[in-house]
């Protein structure tokens, strides 16, 4: 899970530069799906020991507690060599069960498991009691895999080798049937418990790498409309700037509203960009084409414009006023246009927005703003399309 953990640092973008791109070996997963798959890699990665933090890990050592029952026989043999030989067995099993807990491979967690099960099958004969191995052997089994046909086939290999034991040589059948029977119903038990334990973890890191995108998408949100809003009014302030400095000395008077304007303007920037951090709403799209005649004649360029905007849900007319405010600063900025014309339609169940100049029209690749034009109309399930041929046409289709 920690390499999961990883992946939940990414920077914010400047306004006027591209969009963050993650490293290969950072880039959160995509979508929900992505997220429970790589989860769920990484628990198949890990073993028992993955299951719980490093802290944790000491509590499984509490189930030791029924190895008490191995005790039994060398108390009631009361010999030194079997006690002896009981001391060596019981390290070696204390060794493998702390392998297993700590182990963070499941092919080594295989081979504890098979080596306790192994010792628990040599040393059932000499000391019926440490039968419980078996019972370890399958209550770990579905914590190591999460493979629940190979829970069984653990379940079942160790239990047929432990049947085959007890009537090989003849053994009481309650020494080995009533081992078996604890074993299975624990395993069982345990099977249920590890895979909703994995549940809960694909559940949890789920919800952090929605966490985690939806912080991105904020992000992303407020470097486009801050590049959006500020892009169109720090155009509009150089206008109006290079404008009253050319009359200042012929017409002082003009000068002086120019001035004024520019101090409303930046004021309104300044209200802008705090909505941009909240949530920016736009005036309306009425509201954007009286600011875009207003900057488009700043600027010298003939607007013709006699659409009048249809009726259309909040979400689209933000988005709408967006892209046009955007398009008229790359006319402005960069067109080099005498005239534009802007319609603005509703056609069947979709609204059309059509921004069109004739300016030099040399659009190579697209830049941050047509960049962040297209995801805006994307993220309303619209159609953004860009001619620039004799000009540069804007052909916008959003679903009313």
């Amino acid at each position: 899970m920690d390499h999961l953990q990883q992946k939940r640092s990414q920077s914010v973008s400047a306004p006027d530069s591209n969009p963050p791109q993650p490293a290969a070996s950072v880039q959160p997963a995509p979508n929900l799906v992505g997220s429970i798959r790589e989860t769920d890699a990484a628990l198949r990665a890990s073993g028992f020991g993955g299951m719980r933090t490093h802290g944790r890990r000491w509590f499984d050592f509490i189930w030791l507690i029924y190895s008490v029952f191995f005790f039994i026989e060398p108390f009631e043999r009361n010999n030194r060599a079997h006690w002896i030989q009981f001391a060596v067995v019981y390290a070696v099993f204390l060794a493998l069960y702390t392998g297993i807990i700590f182990s963070h491979y499941r092919r080594i967690a295989y081979l504890y498991l098979a080596g306790m099960g192994l010792l628990g099958l040599w040393y059932f004969p000499i000391n019926v009691s440490a039968s419980g191995m078996v019972i370890y052997v399958i209550a770990f089994a579905p914590f190591v895999t999460d493979s629940i046909p190979v829970c069984i086939a653990i379940f079942v290999s160790i239990s047929a080798a432990l049947t085959a034991e007890g009537l090989f040589l003849h053994l009481n059948p309650w020494t080995w049937l009533f081992p078996l029977f604890m074993g299975l119903a624990v395993g069982a038990a345990n099977t249920i418990t590890a895979q909703r334990m994995r549940a809960n973890q694909k559940l949890s890191l789920a919800q952090e790498e929605i966490e985690h995108l939806a912080k991105v998408a904020e992000r992303e949100r407020i470097a486009r409309d801050l590049h959006d809003v500020l892009g169109h009014t720090l155009s509009l302030v150089v206008l109006k700037s290079e404008l009253a400095g050319k009359v200042l000395h012929n017409d002082p008077e003009r000068a002086r509203k120019e001035i004024h304007d520019i101090e409303q303007i930046a004021r309104t920037a300044l209200a802008e960009v705090r909505e941009a951090i909240r949530g920016y709403r736009a005036e309306g799209l009425a509201a954007e084409l009286d600011r875009a005649r207003a900057t488009l004649d700043s600027a010298g360029v003939t607007l013709d414009c006699a659409s009048t905007p249809p009726k259309m849900l909040p979400a689209q007319e933000t988005v709408l006023s967006l892209i046009l405010r955007e398009a008229v600063t790359n006319i402005v900025r960069h067109a080099h246009a005498s005239h534009c014309h802007i319609s603005l339609q509703q056609s069947g169940p979709n609204i059309l927005l059509g921004i069109e100049d004739n300016g030099c029209g040399t659009i190579r690749q697209e830049g941050s703003g047509l960049r962040g034009m297209r995801e805006r109309v994307e993220s309303i399930h619209g159609r953004f399309q860009i001619l620039s041929e004799n000009g540069t046409r804007l052909l916008i289709e959003v679903p009313a």
